[in-house]
């Protein structure tokens, strides 16, 4: 019998994912194109972009230079959201 496997989201991770996808929509490229440049499958870079899945440096620099960034550009933009969504939270009432 196989397990329902829960994905549970951090909001690090969250945060990274969606700076991915920016990144990603930005050069207009698919899910599966960039899986093909950083030498990972397209479920696995969408299991990334959703926060579910806390991936590698090494795996992380793959996915850096397939978008055409740098690892300090991501982080950077990772931040910016991580931010944007602790503001979001305050203005309606969430707390951590």
């Amino acid at each position: 019998m196989r397990k329902n496997k829960q994905h549970h989201k951090n909001r690090d991770l969250e945060a990274l994912g969606d700076a991915i996808r920016d990144r990603r929509i930005d050069l207009e490229l698919t899910q599966d194109e960039l899986g093909n440049k950083a030498l990972l499958h397209r479920t696995y870079v969408t299991d990334v972009e959703g926060g579910l899945r806390n991936i590698s440096y090494i795996t992380l620099l793959r996915i850096a230079d397939g978008l055409k960034c740098s690892l300090s550009i991501l982080i950077s933009s990772a931040e910016n959201e991580k931010k944007i969504a602790r503001k979001s939270d305050t203005a309606i009432g969430i707390n951590e």
